[in-house]
């Protein structure tokens, strides 16, 4: 029942013309059923550095990377204890490493400072981390904890909830309130990897693959709707 209230809600506050909120999940499913995040981890910790080392970088690199630094940096303490230098080495490869290796330590010293080391289940708590935003704390929540308390709007679901009509937000945080309120609780995280997986895929920056895709007939940005 609850589930129906939720539909309910999101097509009665789903903008004119938008692409139907359903429809987009039930063929993104069928698109990809297997749709995950794609950064390699074992724990919360290694899930959050990860997502700080994905910034700017393709997921494939970071992986290559975090493969060694994981088995080196077991801990958060781990990391406090690495110079600046020796860290920055570590994550070269991801780019911007300097700035990457300062925010990594800063955020492990915030942890061992105020919770003894561990990553907190809370975006409340997360978000006071240094270097971490709503997008990671989702990121992080959702996907090392099981927990959902909000939507993931990275770079490719910023630009596709846009062009599906979903919402006209720029500012990340402000689209993610409009998503929670226009999509049903339970879809937040597979409809989020889903709308990644299909912005690389399909719905690409520059050029999008209209011809190519078959929510064409329904998005209301398609070059190809009839």
């Amino acid at each position: 029942m609850m589930e129906d209230t939720s539909q309910e809600i999101a097509a009665s506050a789903l903008p004119e013309g938008a692409l139907p909120v359903q429809t987009a999940i039930d063929e993104l499913q069928s698109l990809y059923p297997q749709a995950r995040y794609d950064l390699n981890f074992s724990t919360p910790l290694d899930l959050l550095v990860a997502t700080l080392l994905a910034a700017q970088c393709t997921d494939e690199r970071v992986n290559a990377v975090t493969k060694d630094l994981f088995q080196k940096y077991r801990s958060a303490e781990d990391y406090v204890a690495a110079s600046q230098e020796e860290l920055e080495q570590d994550v070269r490869k991801t780019g911007f490493y300097r700035q990457k290796a300062r925010q990594i330590r800063a955020a492990c010293q915030y942890l061992v400072t105020n919770y003894n080391g561990e990553v907190p289940r809370t975006i409340a708590e997360l978000v006071k981390i240094p270097g971490v935003g709503r997008k990671t704390a989702n990121i992080v929540l959702s996907n090392a904890f099981g927990i959902t308390e909000g939507f993931i709007v990275d770079t490719h679901v910023g630009r596709l909830v846009k062009r599906f009509g979903w919402t006209q937000q720029d500012d990340p945080v402000k689209a993610e309130l409009e998503l929670m309120r226009l999509i049903p609780r339970q879809e937040w995280l597979s409809l989020a990897h889903r709308i990644i997986y299909h912005g690389r895929a399909v719905c690409v920056a520059r050029s999008p693959h209209c011809v190519q895709c078959t929510l064409a007939a329904v998005c209301p940005s398609s070059t190809y709707r009839q």
